[in-house]
């Protein structure tokens, strides 16, 4: 890993966890880690973020957008996004935007219902719902689809942030993985499709896994390691071919393009490992990597072998043909990539790339040299 080289083009957030999770612990100096801290919290993008949260905990009065989108009417990225941005940012989970999110996230994790008789119980079950609150009511079937997707991208935060001990996190990871578990050993797993309202849908009762169910897996250890027979399968699945089939995602009566589901091998790489979406590439990689699965599915394996045979002799990913910052095609990778700055330099489009595939290569084990 290309240190100094890091610590001089790279913004204060890629210098900061380059040397908190890439160098060694012996390595490294309890000062300058302190400094590189400190200039973490000061960075502007992130005390920006912070800034915009409501008193509630929320982003942009909703939960799951990415990105702002008018379609979906939200004005701004989604409090499940902009709280892992912040820790993608290198802000440590005991700051304030974190506590305020939390009491939130940790609601969606219950199994409160908005026909609970407690009034007071069911009236905030129905506001948990956030930017489906108003149309749930009138369409049940959206409310039910909203309440599943909000429990697991609550899970995903929360374990992210790393409350991996915590009895609510892990017991509903374990209910999470039991359900994906179900729907791997159904026949719904290869025929998950069908059609409603003119369109292919995913069937309803489908149960397959999202990026949000992946992440949260990721970053619980002892999860994985109580379930090792279902990471497995999952590691399976992921092998497989994706469908190529336009589809859409039938929640009550509303029809949405898929964003978070995952039915097979999202890669989609080419023979030789080539693929059009660096940044999710580099994500998936990583999710891959704390799972235990990036030597198991070969589409991993090629596109990282691709990814390390486009790194120089210093370890800098320098590819033929960069011209610009690479783009991310897909919106999940909106709080993970660019942590890069805005910018001309050259080296801001390898920055971020370069310190991806030396955090992947330290927790696959590969001997990660420090220069």
């Amino acid at each position: 890993m290309p240190l100094s080289w890091l610590l001089e083009a790279a913004s204060p957030p890629l210098q900061y966890r380059a040397y908190a999770e890439v160098v060694r612990e012996s390595d490294r100096d309890p000062e300058r880690l302190a400094a590189l801290r400190q200039a973490v919290l000061g960075h502007k993008v992130a005390q920006a973020i912070a800034r915009k949260q409501k008193s509630t905990g929320l982003w942009g009065g909703n939960l799951l957008g990415p990105v702002a989108s008018k379609a979906y009417g939200w004005s701004e990225p989604g409090t499940v996004f902009q709280y892992r941005r912040l820790l993608e940012l290198g802000w440590p989970p005991t700051e304030r935007p974190f506590r305020l999110a939390d009491r939130l996230l940790f609601q969606l994790l219950s199994r409160i219902e908005p026909d609970d008789p407690d009034r007071a119980v069911a009236q905030r079950a129905q506001e948990l719902l956030a930017e489906y609150q108003k149309p749930s009511r009138t369409d049940p079937g959206l409310g039910r689809w909203a309440r599943r997707l909000g429990r697991e991208a609550s899970g995903c935060a929360l374990a992210r942030a790393g409350h991996i001990d915590d009895p609510r996190v892990r017991g509903t990871a374990h209910t999470i993985a039991s359900n994906i578990s179900q729907f791997l050993r159904s026949e719904l797993a290869a025929k998950p499709f069908r059609k409603a309202h003119g369109k292919t849908v995913l069937e309803p009762a489908a149960y397959p896994p999202t990026v949000f169910a992946v992440e949260m897996l990721a970053f619980l250890p002892p999860v994985q390691r109580e379930r090792a027979g279902f990471i497995e399968r999952l590691g399976q699945y992921f092998s497989s071919p994706a469908p190529r089939r336009a589809f859409f995602i039938l929640a009550g009566k509303k029809l949405f393009k898929p964003l978070f589901e995952l039915l097979g091998d999202p890669l989609r790489s080419d023979a030789q490992g080539h693929v059009s979406d660096i940044p999710f590439a580099v994500y998936w990689l990583e999710l891959l990597a704390r799972l235990g699965l990036a030597r198991q599915i070969p589409s991993a394996n090629r596109v990282l072998a691709r990814l390390y045979s486009e790194c120089d002799d210093q370890g800098i990913w320098s590819p033929n043909g960069l011209r610009a910052m690479p783009k991310a095609t897909n919106p999940v990778t909106a709080h993970y990539f660019p942590l890069e700055g805005p910018g001309k330099s050259p080296a801001q489009r390898q920055t971020d790339v370069t310190f991806r595939l030396a955090l992947i290569a330290r927790l696959m084990g590969i001997p990660v040299e420090v220069a």
